[in-house]
């Protein structure tokens, strides 16, 4: 019977050990995850990022260099390369066909887009998708029945005016071969008037008509990075 006590205890204190090890190496394995989570965090994702953002500024500055020296009217974020284009570039009043003058712009102004954005493959391979933007200001519509019948007719008229862009930029003489990548990378939104633009606190009517192009970059999941260096960079015995 002492035998079979020591033997008993001796498992109990077996289990217990296995238990406290696999604990300490799950731990470990924590602690090793978070610490690495930091240091890219801090040292490589930061670094990539200055990097990716360095080379966005320098090709939105190309592309400032060359709308100036064509004299094309935009207004360019020197930072992020967002365009923001007034409606009477574009179109008559409270319309959603593009003018002849907005169609001799867009002629100007899309190849020169196209064609400096996806020249630059380090810089296209980190966009998304390139966002077409309407606004509106928040005036009434004369048939509006209430505010919600005025947001969405501002919704409806935002949408068909960056879907009216949208169509015309394919008529454009950009270079083709970029057309496939261009396909891909379009979207077309409607904004109503969620978003004006204000000067001194109160809404600027004619600067808050206006289409917008923006550049959506991809998001790394630094998650996927971590454990894909786990499994195939050393992860296993």
């Amino acid at each position: 019977m002492a035998i079979a006590g020591k033997k008993s205890g001796s498992v109990e204190a077996g289990d217990n050990n296995v238990f406290w090890t696999t604990m300490s190496d799950l731990m470990l394995g924590l602690a090793i995850i978070f610490m690495t989570l930091f240091v890219l965090a801090m040292t490589g994702f930061t670094q990539e990022s200055v990097e990716q953002r360095k080379q966005q500024i320098e090709v939105n500055k190309e592309l400032i260099d060359k709308l100036k020296s064509e004299s094309i009217e935009a207004q360019v974020d020197p930072m992020t390369g967002d365009i923001k284009i007034s409606d009477l570039q574009l179109f008559e009043l409270g319309s959603y066909t593009l003018s002849a003058k907005g169609k001799q712009y867009l002629d100007k102004l899309m190849p020169i887009y196209v064609n400096t954005m996806f020249s630059k493959e380090d810089v296209i391979s980190q966009i998304e998708n390139i966002l077409i933007q309407g606004h509106t200001d928040s005036q009434m519509f004369s048939s509006a029945k209430n505010p919600d019948d005025q947001y969405l007719k501002n919704m409806e008229l935002s949408l068909q005016r960056a879907n009216s862009v949208a169509e015309y930029i394919f008529k454009t003489n950009y270079d083709k071969k970029y057309n496939e990548q261009l396909k891909k990378m379009l979207v077309v939104e409607g904004k109503s008037f969620s978003e004006p633009i204000l000067v001194n606190g109160k809404e600027d009517y004619a600067k808050s008509r206006r289409v917008e192009m923006r550049l959506k970059t991809k998001k790394v999941d630094i998650t996927e990075v971590i454990f894909h260096g786990i499994l195939f960079h050393g992860g296993g015995e």
